[in-house]
């Protein structure tokens, strides 16, 4: 397995190492030992699943504290266009943004600490997305901001209109980057 540093601190690509053979493949997606060895020195309590149609964002969002939340995410079938926007307030890359390409081809995943917004951009139909939390989900706790932001200015795809994008009505009224208090 491959744990690399991102230009932001803390948010982390993982790559499992894959063995192939006739009857398919096999890897491991997770290893207490080796991530803690890394820095992910976190207890998940809970798994988190979607599927969804080719289009539908997700986010930007976040847990505020007490129940602020390290994702650990990967996609098991189709694609996604995965996204983190630091909101450490007294971090360097405050503000900035990573995005990287998850699928069911290439196995990665990506460590995303407290302290980041989080959304993903499906690219295929039928995409499952899953990820492991370390804290559980409390809807008092629900930030966010609007996934078309002009000061984070994130391009989500080239191959898939805005126009076309399916996004709930939560994720349609979240508040600007520039209006945004961050609890971290």
């Amino acid at each position: 397995m491959q744990i690399t540093q991102t230009p932001i601190e803390g948010l982390l690509i993982i790559e499992p190492k894959v063995w192939r053979d006739n009857r398919g493949y096999f890897y491991e997606s997770y290893n207490a030992k080796l991530f803690a060895e890394a820095g992910i020195n976190v207890n998940f309590v809970q798994d988190n699943q979607s599927f969804s149609q080719k289009g539908a964002l997700r986010g930007l969002h976040a847990q505020a504290q007490p129940f602020e939340q390290g994702k650990l995410v990967r996609v098991l079938q189709g694609a996604v266009m995965d996204v983190a926007v630091d909101i450490r307030k007294n971090s360097p890359t405050y503000g900035q943004h990573f995005d990287i390409e998850l699928s069911e081809e290439n196995h990665k995943q990506l460590w995303v600490p407290a302290g980041f917004l989080h959304g993903f951009l499906t690219l295929e139909d039928q995409t499952i997305f899953t990820y492991k939390v370390s804290n559980y989900y409390d809807k008092n706790s629900e930030i966010g901001v609007m996934w078309n932001d002009p000061d984070l200015n994130i391009e989500w795809s080239r191959d898939i209109a805005e126009s076309e994008f399916l996004l709930s009505d939560k994720d349609q009224v979240l508040s600007q980057f520039k209006d945004f208090k961050s609890p971290f």
